[in-house]
């Protein structure tokens, strides 16, 4: 499945709309431990078909970040029925990425 751009504006459709499970990766391009889990994250996507994938980058989207109390990056969210229902903060293998949309 593609990766989503999530936005302050698409965030409502993209994310607390969505059927099923969204992943959501909030992210910079200034950090390091982003830019490694970025591919991994991006694996995911394509293989695990029944999540929806987005990204947050936390320079352009602030008050996303702050919504949802990011205060370290890399976050992963998991939403369903427009709740988070897991959270994981800092660099994670692909194995436990695969964990938390389970």
């Amino acid at each position: 499945m593609a990766i989503v751009k999530v936005t302050e504006s698409n965030f409502e459709q993209e994310v607390l709309q969505a059927e099923g499970k969204v992943l959501v990766d909030f992210w910079a391009v200034w950090c390091r431990p982003c830019q490694m889990l970025s591919p991994i994250v991006d694996e995911v996507a394509a293989e695990a078909g029944n999540v929806k994938v987005g990204k947050v980058n936390v320079d352009e989207e602030p008050a996303l970040a702050a919504k949802f109390g990011v205060m370290s990056i890399p976050t992963l969210l998991v939403f369903e029925n427009g709740k988070v229902v897991k959270q994981s903060i800092g660099y994670i293998e692909k194995d436990e990425v695969m964990a938390l949309i389970q």
